[in-house]
């Protein structure tokens, strides 16, 4: 690739970005109140989660915000009410895709407590998503179609590992987890990756509620010798494409705008390395 082939690609992928970035960041969805969880400031509810919340144990709605804490008097722990928090969203309809996963809940920094994956959007509460940029020997970018059965974005393409930091794990924990759930992938194959590094703290509205999360990315280069399987059923499709074709899919809109922003973020990196 020539100079001036590389300069006007760089000016793309940067324009690009930059768009994808304002899709990235927007207000909360309208009637929304901040949350605090044991005092402290923890994310956005939704109106209609607010509804269903009102007269639990442990959940104080005010016209300005909602307060969920233990409740003491009821002798009612914080990790039980927000149990009976996820159980109230689902059954009003307000959480997608019940998981029976936990993720953490933090507030201002902190590890408060626990709650299930289903209740965050709801919430509005923060979550953070790994994802692995893996590249051929050749330069080609290895790429994961989500399964048509997926309840967000399905059949659109991913990158090769994608997903959730679930409660208590450590980001290079669920990184290796991921990798292998979702490619098979052991840690003695990506034993030369690059450490996580947070590239966006994302805040889009959704249909359920309101998406905070920190995205971050490793990138590696596989050997030829290993090719990826998915384990999970969660992928319908796995393979390697060259840049150009990556970029058309990007130009297509074929990924998820969390993938299309890891990737375009890994191209300008490998590309300002070459």
């Amino acid at each position: 690739m020539n100079d001036l082939h590389v300069g006007s690609f760089t000016s793309a992928i940067n324009e690009r970005y930059q768009q994808l970035g304002h899709q990235a960041q927007q207000l909360p969805p309208k009637g929304s109140r901040p949350l605090t969880v044991s005092g402290r400031v923890s994310g956005w509810v939704t109106a209609k989660a607010t509804h269903a919340l009102v007269g639990l144990p442990g959940v104080h709605v005010e016209d300005e915000a909602v307060h969920i804490t233990a409740a003491s008097s009821q002798r009612i722990p914080l990790k039980a009410v927000l149990a009976r928090v996820a159980v109230t969203l689902r059954d009003a309809g307000c959480a997608r895709g019940w998981r029976d996963e936990l993720l953490d809940v933090v507030g201002e920094g902190r590890t408060l407590s626990a709650i299930e994956r289903a209740a965050m959007r709801p919430l509005g509460l923060l979550t953070r998503a790994v994802h692995l940029n893996a590249w051929t020997l050749r330069g080609n970018l290895w790429i994961a179609r989500r399964a048509l059965s997926k309840a967000t974005n399905p059949g659109l393409w991913d990158t090769l590992v994608g997903g959730l930091v679930g409660a208590g794990e450590s980001l290079d924990d669920s990184l290796l987890r991921e990798s292998n759930e979702e490619a098979g992938l052991v840690p003695a194959e990506l034993e030369g990756r690059s450490p996580l590094r947070m590239i966006m703290r994302m805040h889009r509205r959704l249909p359920e509620g309101y998406q905070v999360e920190d995205v971050l990315v490793s990138d590696c280069v596989l050997a030829d010798s290993v090719k990826p399987e998915n384990q999970d059923g969660e992928v319908s499709e796995i393979r390697n494409a060259p840049v150009d074709e990556i970029w058309s899919l990007i130009k297509a809109g074929e990924f998820t705008l969390e993938a299309e922003l890891v990737i375009l973020e890994g191209l300008k990196k490998r590309i300002g390395n070459a």
